[in-house]
């Protein structure tokens, strides 16, 4: 596949970074930054497309916090003037990486995602006896930025391009030359891409029936036991030798009609429920948000976007989960 041109100036037109303050809007209108950034709008998109044709854009101005989810992690949010160039550069480049990943990749992609993933996957599980599941450790963390470049190239070939995507690179390293921040759009589309290679060549070995990926967590489906055929072997081994990059030591070989947890589901060749650790996090959810709503700190119309909003995570697992949402929601709590 030919390397992409000719999007430079694409990225820097005022109508893209209209689009792009748009996008990086969405749910904040009220942050001070983004109020002082719209009331001059025409102003700060002129300013933008100066620096950028100038060769004057900054990066690393961002604001750092740790969740739980469930998991301790350390999110590194731009600043609100960053998400906008982040947006600009993705509303053109987005395509592009998009044509070079495999179908059944769903992270960061349109009309893909994480429901869709969950029922390709039960899909396979009703159709081939055995998976190998796995996922990176510390995938982002992990992450050379000398290869991710490296595979940018063989995308990209403007300069000026290549050289904000390693200015980016460099202004969020987790440490030297190593590491994406988990939090910007162009973290999550860099560290999709940089499985791409390992996608196409996966999907080459003999004896792979299907194969799924989201983000860093994959999982693969044969007709026989995987071990028979040391493909866990073969995979650590490719992985670490091509992108640097290790396997948790978590990785499992079953049969389907077993079940496996994927994505906050448990996936077996007949359904797909949540599984326990995502029910406990639902109802710890839901419990706090009544909490708040009854000390006065949240409002009935906040609590019910928010509970949707939770409700939502809850859903991917289809029809086959829905007597115990039923359950769930009807409780007097």
């Amino acid at each position: 596949m030919r390397r992409q041109g000719d999007l430079w100036n694409r990225i820097w037109t005022r109508d893209n970074l209209r689009e792009a303050f748009r996008k990086a809007a969405l749910g904040k209108r009220h942050h001070i930054e983004v109020r002082h950034f719209a009331a001059q709008l025409e102003a700060e998109v002129d300013r933008l497309c100066r620096a950028a044709l100038a060769g004057e854009l900054s990066w690393g101005v961002c604001r750092t916090f740790v969740i739980h989810d469930p998991k301790r992690r350390v999110i590194t949010a731009p600043c609100f003037v960053e998400r906008v160039l982040h947006h600009a550069l993705m509303n053109v480049c987005e395509p592009v990486f998009d044509r070079r990943q495999v179908f059944d990749s769903y992270a960061c992609r349109r009309g893909k995602g994480r429901v869709r993933a969950l029922a390709r996957a039960a899909g396979f599980a009703r159709s081939h006896p055995w998976f190998f599941q796995f996922d990176i450790r510390k995938y982002f963390e992990s992450i050379d930025h000398e290869l991710l470049h490296q595979a940018l190239r063989r995308v990209f070939r403007e300069a000026s391009l290549l050289s904000v995507w390693k200015s980016i690179l460099a202004a969020g390293a987790v440490r030297p030359g190593v590491g994406l921040p988990i939090g910007s759009l162009t973290s999550q589309h860099f560290a999709n891409h940089f499985l791409a290679r390992f996608d196409h060549w996966i999907t080459r070995q003999p004896g792979i029936a299907a194969y799924v990926r989201y983000m860093d967590d994959m999982v693969v489906w044969t007709a026989h036991s995987p071990a028979r055929t040391r493909l866990r072997l073969r995979v650590e081994r490719w992985l670490a030798d091509e992108l640097r990059l290790t396997l948790k030591p978590t990785w499992q070989i079953n049969r389907t009609a077993h079940g496996m947890n994927f994505l906050g589901c448990r996936v077996f060749p007949d359904q797909t429920v949540l599984n326990s650790r995502s029910r406990r996090r639902f109802l710890a959810s839901l419990r706090h948000l009544e909490w708040l709503h009854r000390q006065g700190r949240l409002s009935e119309a906040e609590l019910q976007r928010r509970a949707t909003s939770l409700s939502a995570f809850a859903r991917a697992a289809g029809d086959d989960d829905v007597s115990w949402r039923r359950r769930v929601l009807d409780f007097d709590w």
